[in-house]
């Protein structure tokens, strides 16, 4: 009985020692592998503007393609940035190829608007006995502003464009695989040397039938309140909309007489005025078929060939 007394005072003591380890390892997670370190590369490529596959900063892709495909995807890029998009095309295998092969990389803004590069080889060629193929595009530095008509690269969303500009017709469709690397250099230290911001929209969003006042901004998804409402109501001054016009029966057949029908009753009555000088003017004077029927001594004439007639 003391034995078993003995041995059951040991083991409740193991289990209270144990305890306080049990609760601290089950306190203390276990680090994730993914919460640090470059994100995966993306596995997948959109095949339009709409479809392009969104890469994060520091993220690059590898995809497995066919020979002909477009594949586009798209990245953010920050002022003061000079980014650049490196393209390595692993093609397919020598002795199923017919010939070389070109593939160009070409980047466009948000605005769909193809960026020039300013360097690296945009469009490479590959021999038939080449295995892997590089092009890279260099792109001017993002400014936090720009002329509209300048077509300077803006802050915002890239999109890389893929795609095979030269390559013999039996070569479409072989399996490919492309790898997308993209670095960036500078920061915002740098961004504008000019001293320019872009502090706001170059076309604020307003609601729909609002007239804004000076120094006001409309929130595009707010619900229309009693201050927006009033705000509607106001000129550009701030006074008060003139009250509605009173209509009457004749207001819509006024209405409809505006300069144009001016101008063209006026032409119309020009028209007509110069035809008819026109006429007067051209027409030959008209004369009687009778001898002697105008000029002096018509009358004497006349009877002499009466006379002669007779006889």
């Amino acid at each position: 009985m003391r034995t078993t007394t003995t041995w059951t005072v040991l083991l409740a003591g193991g289990l209270l020692a144990l305890a306080p380890a049990a609760a601290a390892t089950a306190a203390s997670p276990s680090p994730s592998p993914s919460s640090s370190g470059p994100a995966a590369p993306a596995s997948t490529a959109g095949n339009s503007f709409l479809t392009a596959t969104s890469l994060a900063p520091g993220q690059d892709a590898s995809v497995d393609a066919d020979t002909g495909d477009y594949l586009y995807w798209s990245f953010a890029a920050s002022e003061g940035q000079t980014p650049t998009v490196t393209v390595t095309v692993t093609l397919p295998a020598a002795t199923d190829r017919h010939g070389p092969q070109t593939w160009t990389t070409e980047v466009f803004d948000g605005l769909r608007r193809r960026q020039s590069c300013t360097a690296g080889t945009q469009s490479a060629t590959a021999a038939q006995s080449a295995a892997t193929l590089t092009s890279s595009c260099t792109l001017r530095q993002i400014r936090s502003w720009a002329e509209p008509w300048s077509g300077d690269p803006l802050p915002g969303t890239y999109y890389v464009k893929l795609s095979v500009a030269d390559a013999p017709g039996q070569d479409l469709g072989l399996p490919a695989q492309a790898r997308l690397h993209i670095a960036s250099t500078g920061g915002a230290d740098d961004a504008q040397p000019e001293g320019g911001a872009l502090k706001a929209a170059l076309v604020p969003p307003v609601n729909a039938g609002a007239t804004l006042a000076p120094d006001v901004t409309a929130a595009p998804t707010a619900a229309p309140t009693a201050t927006a409402t009033a705000t509607a109501t106001t000129g550009l001054l701030g006074a008060a909309a003139p009250a509605a016009a009173v209509s009457h029966w004749y207001s819509d057949w006024f209405s409809q007489w505006n300069t144009r029908w001016g101008w063209t009753l006026a032409g119309g009555a020009l028209a007509s005025l110069a035809g008819v000088a026109g006429y007067s003017l051209t027409r030959h004077p008209r004369r009687s078929r009778r001898p002697g029927a105008y000029g002096p001594g018509a009358r004497e004439q006349h009877e002499r060939y009466v006379e002669a007639t007779r006889g």
